[in-house]
């Protein structure tokens, strides 16, 4: 098990941070998925999360992306509304797809913060300068990550790393 990081250690990695990256289901959702007999019908997303990457966006210019095994109209639906063009649908090895981000925006790992909440995020969570984990995450991205933050997937996970990034920012501006 990763040994967590202090509050102060957090803001510093915080402030580097140029792109949050988030997995879907688990992070962005409950987990639920309602089925009809058409398929997959509807997934519950949370509004704070959704004003968490508008706000990190108007305050402190940090872009969000999406890296999801999901490959739904619904999922590009949420990330059309909430203005999110950094979307990788269908992704199975999620690290692969940070590599070719790194490329081809020109970043650091810890330039990254992604949270995610289960076996299928561990390489990429491992691999970027801030991780982080919903409440109620799988054991085995809790044993990873820097921060498992206060929310529930899908109910203000998202929001949570996003207002810590605000903060470590914002705290860095004023000091400068």
């Amino acid at each position: 098990m990763k040994k967590k990081l202090t509050k102060n250690q957090l803001l510093k990695r915080a402030s580097k941070i140029k792109l949050l990256l988030t997995d879907v289901d688990g992070v962005l959702t409950d987990t639920g998925v309602y089925y009809s007999a058409q398929g997959e019908l509807m997934k519950r997303y949370s509004i704070r999360d959704g004003m968490g990457v508008e706000r990190l966006r108007k305050l402190v210019n940090v872009e969000t992306g999406i890296i999801t095994r999901e490959d739904t109209l619904i999922v590009k639906t949420r990330a059309e509304k909430l203005k999110i063009d950094e979307l990788h649908m269908g992704v199975y090895e999620k690290e692969k797809t940070l590599e070719k981000i790194l490329i081809r925006k020109n970043l650091k790992p810890e330039e990254i913060a992604f949270i995610g909440d289960d076996t299928n995020d561990i390489e990429i969570l491992k691999n970027v300068g801030l991780s982080a984990c919903p409440k109620d995450a799988t054991k085995f991205a809790k044993d990873v990550v820097d921060l498992i933050v206060e929310s529930k997937g899908g109910y203000g996970a998202f929001r949570d790393i996003a207002e810590l990034i605000i903060e470590a920012k914002t705290k860095k501006k004023g000091s400068e």
